[in-house]
């Protein structure tokens, strides 16, 4: 009867197991906040930053392409000479709000940071198992080719290819996502070559089982925890190397608001008009990283079996 009376209550048995399911999440949540509170702050401020960027077009308080040259490099808290805007940020070289531009250049940088990690970290994932499990000749050709991509900076790299490809966000996403692949490739062979030799792996082999049951089965799994911490740490060296990119103007075109377009164009005007233009996307940026790295810093502590137990 107890049963039947939380079933109406709730609406049925499977709108139950949705609630306890939500239930369960919400408890993971706050035990991580609770074991993890600059993870949580780290968290908050990705999450912060996420909301702004994909409502951008509702928060922000004016177009952020529009130009207007008779208020070039106003101060902030400037009122417009028509009296219906108030730049609380001031304006660029083009009259434009930097406010606006810098709410929309966050969706810039979430969306370079996220695909090209989750891109370069996939796919350096990906060559590491298989270079790990083949083993040999590939696996010797393979790290040789790695050590090669490595021995270049990594912003160097990215400049190159943007420089070659031309400038587009998808072009900065595939540059950075071939600047994460090399490191992640190298990490993750070594934690796979470890778990080739686990009792389990040579049992699996006994019996018969294909290389693809064996990778699917027993690599990929074993190394979700390595890939999961990779991604988290490497996303603010991501955000930081778009806003290079953008700063040196090679990013994405000089139109699209970005972070690193405002430091840029911030820059060539420092001294003479504008010294606090560049402390908005300066913040923006810091902020954005500090969030990152305080973020994947906890994730490595609560996924690393060797860190598990410390406080």
């Amino acid at each position: 009867m107890l049963d039947n009376l939380r079933d109406s209550v709730a609406g049925g048995p499977a709108n139950r197991r949705e609630w306890l399911g939500f239930l369960s999440v919400f408890g993971e949540t706050l035990r991580f906040s609770r074991r993890k509170p600059l993870g949580a702050v780290g968290a908050l401020i990705l999450v912060g930053m996420t909301v702004v960027a994909i409502f951008a077009p509702a928060i922000a308080p004016y177009d952020p392409e529009k130009t207007s040259a008779r208020e070039t490099w106003s101060k902030p808290g400037t009122t417009s000479i028509d009296g219906e805007k108030t730049y609380l940020l001031g304006t660029d070289e083009a009259g434009r709000d930097n406010l606006s531009r810098l709410i929309f250049g966050a969706r810039i940088s979430m969306l370079v940071g996220v695909l090209s990690v989750a891109l370069g970290i996939t796919a350096g994932a990906i060559l590491g198992i298989t270079s790990a499990y083949v083993g040999g000749a590939f696996d010797l050709f393979f790290q040789r080719v790695i050590d090669g991509f490595m021995a270049f900076p990594g912003i160097i790299l990215a400049l190159a290819i943007v420089a070659v490809l031309g400038a587009s966000v998808w072009n900065v996403i595939f540059a950075l996502s071939f600047f994460l692949a090399p490191g992640t490739a190298r990490t993750v062979r070594s934690q796979a070559l470890s778990i080739k030799e686990m009792d389990y792996v040579l049992a699996a082999k006994a019996v018969g089982s294909s290389p693809v049951r064996i990778v699917f089965r027993h690599l990929v799994p074993n190394c979700l925890a390595i890939y999961m911490i990779l991604a988290s740490l490497t996303l603010g060296t991501a955000i930081t190397a778009e806003a290079s990119l953008g700063f040196l103007g090679l990013g994405v075109p000089p139109t699209t608001p970005t972070w690193g377009g405002m430091l840029n164009k911030a820059s060539e005007w420092f001294l003479l008009y504008a010294r606090w233009s560049v402390i908005a996307p300066g913040i923006a940026i810091a902020l954005a990283v500090y969030g990152a790295n305080l973020f994947g810093d906890a994730v490595r502590d609560v996924m690393d079996p060797r860190l598990r137990g410390s406080r």
